[in-house]
């Protein structure tokens, strides 16, 4: 359903002609890690997106397209993206990488090439006021969210969650994914300490942003619904995004 040199083409034709930088951070198997980023002219928020860092999770990535081909990155922020981060997964279908490394596990150790180059690219960028990464979830019966807020900051989780709700499903379970949820939220415990390896929000809320969303859409439900729900998420976190 995705092939990485081709989507990763689309993404650099339309993100040029919106006035993107459009960087290679690295090379994976002939297919360049990307990132695309588009400053605004006036102080805006500073929003950083990702997608595709599991190769079984097609409708992250899918969705930023679709929000890049509406232009919704437009001057209401300066945008980092980077789309699509396990570029040997998704020929394969599989979460991990060509080396059977959980990409999202990584950002502690750094033992990837994938994740080793995107941090070396992140560290070159300054603070996000928010972060919103893009995933699906196997065993999810509807779209549920992570939310790290370590400093309390006004909570787009509810927000986010109600418009995904008027149109499709919420994972209400009372426990998701062995944590504690409530309506489609989870609140984990955040201090990078305790964690012995990294997803990337953990690395994010530990040395980028204090306002982290991660996204988890539902893979038995069809790929239009997934891909509507990711979009809904990005545009109500913009909208409800208080500095």
């Amino acid at each position: 359903m995705i092939n990485p040199p081709d989507i990763v083409t689309r993404f650099e034709t339309l993100a040029i002609a919106q006035g993107f930088h459009v960087e290679h951070f690295g090379q994976i198997a002939g297919c360049p890690l990307v990132a695309l980023t588009k400053p605004a002219h006036a102080a805006r928020p500073h929003i950083y997106l990702s997608a595709g860092i599991h190769g079984d999770e097609p409708a992250p990535p899918l969705a930023l397209l679709r929000l890049l081909e509406r232009g919704f990155f437009d001057q209401r922020a300066t945008w980092y993206i980077c789309p699509l981060l396990n570029p040997t997964g998704f020929p394969r279908g599989l979460r991990e990488n060509a080396d059977g490394v959980d990409l999202n596990r990584d950002y502690r150790h750094l033992n990837s090439a994938e994740i080793a180059a995107h941090v070396r690219w992140l560290k070159q960028r300054p603070g996000f006021d928010l972060s919103l990464c893009l995933h699906e979830d196997w065993e999810a019966t509807g779209t549920y969210l992570y939310e790290l807020n370590p400093t309390q900051r006004p909570s787009l989780a509810e927000p986010i969650i109600a418009a995904i709700a008027k149109n499709y499903p919420i994972d209400l379970a009372p426990t998701i994914d062995g944590r504690p949820a409530q309506g489609g939220i989870i609140r984990p415990d955040d201090d990078p300490a305790k964690r012995e390896l990294w997803p990337e929000a953990i690395y994010l809320r530990a040395h980028h942003t204090t306002l982290s969303y991660t996204i988890e859409t539902p893979s038995g439900h069809p790929l239009e619904e997934r891909i509507s729900a990711q979009c809904l998420a990005v545009e109500t976190a913009l909208s409800g995004l208080v500095l």
